[in-house]
């Protein structure tokens, strides 16, 4: 089973930029986190792994309210970011799902 790379910083362009809370990006990267941890353990039913990534993205869509009451907003830098991210992981894990499916639920 093969580890995430330990050198990558999770939504690094969320976390330099203080209009967004540390604390809902935080969340955020819990989120990525439990998708990690399934390509981590060696999934790769596509079917289940979009699932997962289906829950991840409508558990961050989800979080919207919170970053509004924080005069925050999932807008371009995050857009960006999160899918980076969520990119980068599907390559390093040798997935085989484009970026937009991988976050087709999102409405941000």
């Amino acid at each position: 089973m093969k580890k995430f790379d330990e050198n990558y910083v999770l939504l690094a362009d969320m976390y330099c930029d203080h209009y967004y809370p540390d604390v809902l990006v935080d969340k955020i990267k819990g989120l990525i986190g439990k998708v990690i941890a399934l390509l981590e353990g060696g999934e790769q039913d596509l079917v289940k792994i979009q699932q997962a990534l289906d829950e991840m993205t409508i558990s961050i869509n989800n979080l919207q309210e919170e970053f509004e009451e924080n005069d925050s907003e999932i807008e371009t830098v995050a857009r960006d970011s999160i899918g980076s991210t969520v990119d980068y992981i599907l390559h390093w894990f040798q997935i085989d799902i484009d970026i937009e499916t991988a976050i087709r639920e999102r409405d941000w």
